[in-house]
């Protein structure tokens, strides 16, 4: 048998269905049913988006990071919201724009000026923002970044711990030539204390210091180990706190002193600070959070299982529920609900949570799952209003209807790259909401334009600045 190629099978236009309209979307509801949804329809829908007024247009980021996520998904926050993020690259552009899957060439993006190809994951988060280039390693790079920051509400970097400073470019130095700076550092463990970053540490380090990584992965009982975030959770979640650290010195800027700040975020603290319950157990008796797979050490039933074609999430969390799934269970295999039902063990939701009454639970569960599908599973317990949901695979996601109605995928007709496929950013509001303008720019792309518009240069300078590496 030939071997099947991805480019031999043929892929439909997004979408290969097409979006639900609201009469499909409502059919049958009453009309007092629909007034709620329909006037949230009408104030926070995503195609009116670009007729509204956008938050922070008078906000300046430079987005001086470089080699990790995490500073690149920070200044996509404020991009997406209307700031104006400069990205702040070295000549040759940021290496992590080379990152693609099994270093496949053919899923790399190429615009229609200079054929750069770049990462699908750079290119979704250099939305909305201009790129330049600037070598820092260079002196007169190091003034044109000073000379940047004078009008600059932000900058975040993430260069080894006091490299900016050293180079005369830190807080220390640009804070005295723009006092409302808020300078945001970024990285994995810390610029100080005994772990503190060493140089170009990067994701999977968070992962594996802040105890993530250990909870992760099926128990060893099961010949599971620790398992990595197949997503660069550090980044996300580390790059999400660094925002939220950053408006806030904004909004004590703007309310109470007037001045700019030091602000530091790491994805080891982030991670840290979501691992929530293993620090009051850690301080309580010492113990340590085992590895449990797809289970829940505080629930029974609440666990992704596998089923007839690929796994399900299904949650029982009390008693009323518990009874409910074994009731669906039983309807076509009364002799699954009759061997649970009536184990007395298994009656009160505290004593269903060791770990052996967890295997008999889950391993009957099972029984049951391998004979339906995803879809025959989630609508027989939902008819007992059991919580319930297929694992979706990617293309099943970007063809749901639900998610296709709402906005959460869609297709950007991109001036330099095109149709591509891609996230918005998740909020919706009713008077500023965010936005994506465009997906991504070439490496220095933005270069004449900035350097024309803030610093009054002309072509003669730019060639200059060009020939001796200085952009």
């Amino acid at each position: 048998m030939a071997e099947i190629k991805s480019s031999d099978i043929p892929v439909l236009p997004w979408p290969a269905v097409p979006r639900p309209t609201p009469d499909e979307v409502y059919k049958g509801l009453s009309e007092a049913a629909r007034e709620y949804p329909t006037w949230l329809e009408a104030n926070v829908h995503w195609r009116d988006v670009g007729k509204k007024q956008e938050k922070l247009n008078r906000i300046r980021v430079l987005d001086c990071s470089i080699k990790m996520n995490i500073g690149h998904w920070c200044s996509s926050l404020f991009a997406e919201h209307g700031a104006e993020v400069i990205m702040v690259e070295p000549p040759g552009g940021d290496p992590t724009r080379k990152h693609t899957p099994f270093g496949r060439q053919d899923l790399m993006f190429k615009d229609s000026e200079t054929g750069e190809a770049v990462g699908g994951k750079f290119l979704h988060e250099c939305r909305n923002k201009l790129s330049i280039t600037m070598n820092l390693e260079t002196e007169e790079g190091r003034e044109l970044l000073k000379k940047l920051a004078v009008d600059a509400d932000v900058l975040i970097e993430n260069y080894p711990p006091g490299q900016f400073d050293t180079w005369g470019i830190g807080y220390r130095q640009l804070s005295r030539i723009n006092p409302r700076l808020v300078y945001c550092w970024v990285g994995q463990r810390g610029q100080w204390g005994p772990l503190k970053d060493r140089p170009w540490m990067y994701e999977p380090t968070a992962q594996n210091s802040s105890g993530f990584t250990h909870g992760t992965g099926a128990p060893v009982a099961f010949g599971g180990r620790p398992t990595r975030s197949g997503f660069w959770v550090c980044d996300h979640v580390g790059g999400t706190t660094a925002a939220m650290g950053i408006m806030a010195a904004l909004n004590y800027r703007e309310r109470i002193s007037g001045r700019g700040q030091f602000v530091e975020s790491t994805g080891t603290a982030a991670l840290m600070r979501i691992i929530d319950y293993n620090w009051g157990w850690q301080g309580m008796d010492g113990s340590v959070r085992p590895r449990f797979g797809n289970w829940d050490l505080a629930i029974n039933i609440y666990a992704v299982n596998p089923c007839k074609d690929g796994q399900i999430m299904v949650g029982g969390g009390h008693d009323r529920l518990w009874f409910r799934i074994w009731k669906t269970v039983g309807k076509d295999r009364p002799e699954l609900e009759e061997h649970i039902i009536e184990d007395p063990s298994l009656k009160v939701v505290v004593d269903r949570l060791p770990f052996y009454s967890q295997v008999e639970t889950y391993t009957t569960l099972s029984e049951w799952f391998k004979d339906n599908s995803r879809l025959e599973a989630e609508t027989k317990l939902q008819a007992e209003e059991v919580a319930s949901g297929g694992v979706s695979f990617t293309d099943e996601v970007a063809e749901f209807p639900h998610f296709k109605y709402r906005g959460h995928v869609n297709v950007i007709d991109d001036v330099l790259y095109g149709k591509v496929l891609h996230a918005p950013a998740p909020q919706l509001a009713q008077k500023a909401p965010p936005r994506l303008k465009w997906i991504g720019r070439p490496t220095g792309y933005d270069n004449e334009e900035v350097y024309r518009r803030i610093f009054g240069f002309k072509k003669d300078d730019l060639t200059r600045l060009k020939k001796q590496g200085i952009i």
